[in-house]
C-alpha cells in the first residue's frame, strides 16, 4: 500500500522543513508548497490525501485554499496551521470543512497524531462511499439488499420461482424481510402489473379477518350498510400475501382451503360462489409442520401452501451483509432527518458485526435510525448505538494458540478462524483483522 501523501503549504521555509521532516520520519510522502497558489497547483495534479495549510499566507490565504481544496478534491482532509490562532479563526476553519486546527509552534507528537487521525477519517469516508456504490448496485436489482452467499442463493431461488403460478410458503424469523421476498416474487412474475395485497393474519381478530379476506354482503352483520369486496377480489389477477398465516383460526383455515382448492369463496352473509385468479404467497415465523403435529394447523392446508418453500435467513447467518445494510439505513434516515453523515467508525461497525441481532434486519434498521438522530459527528460512533449493541463484547470467538507455535502458523490460524466467522468473506475478514484484503489472498496462496 502506497504511503499517504501530505501537502504542506506554508510561506515560512523553517515550518515547511520541520513539519516535512517530522512527517517523513513517520512514513508519509510530503509535498512542500511555499504559498497558497503553489499548493493549489499541486492539488490540481491529484494524488494528495491531506493538506496542511498555514492560515496566513500572501496571496491565497489558508481559508481560501481550504475552500478551493474542498471544491477541487472533496475527499482531501485539511488541517489549518496558524501562529496567530484565535477561537474565531478555529471555528471558521471548522465551518469551512477543516478536520482540525493546530497552533504554532507545533509539537511533533500532536502533529503526527492529528495527521494520522485525519487520514483515518479520510479512509473511513472513502470506504463508506465504496459501500454506497455497492449498495446502489445491489439496490438496482431490487429491494432485497445483500451480497452474502445466503442472500445470493435466496435471490436465485426467487428469480426461478417468481414466473410460476405455484403457491409459495416463506419461512423466517420476525424481522428478516419476508414481505420483501413476497414483493420480489410478485415483481418478477407476469402478475407484476396487477395488485399486490397483504393481509396480516395475526393483527385481526377472527371475525374481522374472515370479512377482510372474503368480503361481506350488506346486512351480513351490524354495521354492514353496504357490500364490501374482500382481499381475494381486490387481488384478482395479482398476488395475495397472507402474512403470519400460522395464526389463522380453524374456521378461517377451512374457508381458505376451499378457496385454494376450488378457486371459489363466498362473501360473509352471501350465498353466491365467487372466483378470483389469485396467486397465494403465505409467510410465517412459526414452524407450520410442528403446528400440524400439534393439530393447531390443518394438514391439508399446510400441503396446499407448502408447494414451494423459501427460507429467509436470519441476520446472524448473513453477517457479511451488515455493513451494506447499515449504510442503506443510514442513507435513508439521514435524508429523512436532514442529517449529513458519512458512515460509521471502525469501532461502531465492529459492534454491529459482533451483536447477534435477535430482531434481525428490522432491529438493525431501528438501531441505525436511532444512531442517525443521536450522532454528534459526521460518523456514527459506538456511543450513538443502543446500549444493548454498544455494550456487546466485540470479540465473539477465542482462538487458542499453543506456546511455541511458529508465527506464520499463528497468522494462518487466525486468518482461517476469522474466515470461518465471516463465512468465507475475505474483505470482511480483513476488516476484522485490521489488514488489507490482498494480504489475506497472499497469505492463503502461501
Amino acid at each position: 500500500m502506497a504511503e499517504p501523501t501530505v501537502l504542506v503549504a506554508d510561506d515560512e521555509l523553517g515550518v515547511r522543513e520541520s513539519v516535512g521532516r517530522a512527517l517523513r520520519r513517520e512514513g508519509f510522502r510530503v509535498l512542500p508548497a511555499e504559498d497558497g497558489q503553489a499548493a493549489l497547483d499541486l492539488l490540481r495534479r491529484g494524488g494528495v490525501d491531506l493538506l496542511l495549510a498555514d492560515l496566513r499566507m500572501p496571496g491565497l490565504d489558508g481559508l481560501e485554499l481550504l475552500r478551493a481544496a474542498k471544491l477541487l478534491s472533496p475527499q482531501v482532509e485539511v488541517i489549518v496551521l496558524s501562529g496567530h490562532g484565535t477561537v474565531e479563526e478555529a471555528v471558521q476553519a471548522m465551518k469551512e470543512g477543516a478536520y482540525d486546527f493546530l497552533t504554532k509552534p507545533i509539537e511533533r507528537a500532536q502533529l503526527t497524531r492529528t495527521v494520522r487521525q485525519a487520514l483515518e477519517r479520510r479512509a473511513l469516508v472513502l470506504e463508506n462511499r465504496s459501500l454506497q456504490r455497492r449498495l446502489d448496485e445491489l439496490a438496482g436489482a431490487g429491494e432485497i439488499i445483500g451480497e452474502s452467499p445466503a442472500i445470493r442463493q435466496l435471490l436465485a431461488l426467487v428469480k426461478q420461482v417468481a414466473p410460476a403460478s405455484a403457491t409459495v410458503l416463506i419461512e423466517g424469523e420476525s424481522g428478516t424481510g419476508k414481505e420483501l421476498v413476497a414483493r420480489a416474487l410478485h415483481e418478477g412474475s407476469p402478475r407484476r402489473e396487477r395488485p399486490f395485497i397483504r393481509v396480516n393474519c395475526a393483527a385481526l381478530p377472527e371475525t374481522l379477518l374472515e370479512s377482510e379476506l372474503f368480503g361481506y354482503e350488506r346486512g351480513a352483520f351490524t354495521g354492514a350498510v353496504a357490500r364490501k369486496e374482500g382481499r381475494f377480489e381486490l387481488a384478482d389477477g395479482g398476488t395475495l400475501l397472507l402474512d403470519e398465516v400460522g395464526d389463522l383460526s380453524a374456521a378461517t383455515q377451512a374457508k381458505l382451503l376451499r378457496a385454494l382448492q376450488d378457486g371459489e369463496f363466498e362473501r360473509l352473509g352471501g350465498t353466491k360462489s365467487l372466483k378470483a385468479d389469485v396467486r397465494i404467497v403465505a409467510a410465517t415465523n412459526q414452524d407450520l409442520a410442528s403446528l400440524v403435529k400439534q393439530q393447531r394447523f390443518r394438514e391439508d392446508l399446510y400441503y396446499r401452501l407448502n408447494v414451494i418453500t423459501i427460507r429467509v435467513p436470519p441476520l446472524r447467518e448473513r453477517v457479511e451483509d451488515i455493513p451494506v445494510l447499515a449504510q442503506h439505513f443510514l442513507r435513508l434516515y439521514a435524508a429523512k432527518n436532514h442529517r449529513t453523515l458519512d458512515g460509521f467508525t471502525e469501532a461502531a461497525l465492529a459492534q454491529l458485526l459482533a451483536y447477534p441481532w435477535p430482531g434481525n434486519v428490522r432491529e438493525l434498521e431501528h438501531a441505525v435510525e436511532r444512531a442517525v438522530i443521536l450522532a454528534r459527528g459526521t460518523l456514527i460512533d459506538v456511543a450513538d448505538l443502543p446500549p444493548a449493541i454498544s455494550q456487546t463484547e466485540a470479540v465473539t470467538r477465542v482462538v487458542s494458540i499453543p506456546i511455541g507455535m511458529p508465527l506464520d502458523e499463528v497468522e494462518q490460524r487466525l486468518i482461517e478462524e476469522t474466515l470461518k466467522l465471516t463465512k468465507g468473506n475475505k474483505e470482511l475478514a480483513a476488516k476484522l483483522l485490521g489488514i488489507a484484503s490482498r494480504t489475506i489472498y497472499r497469505k492463503l496462496r502461501e
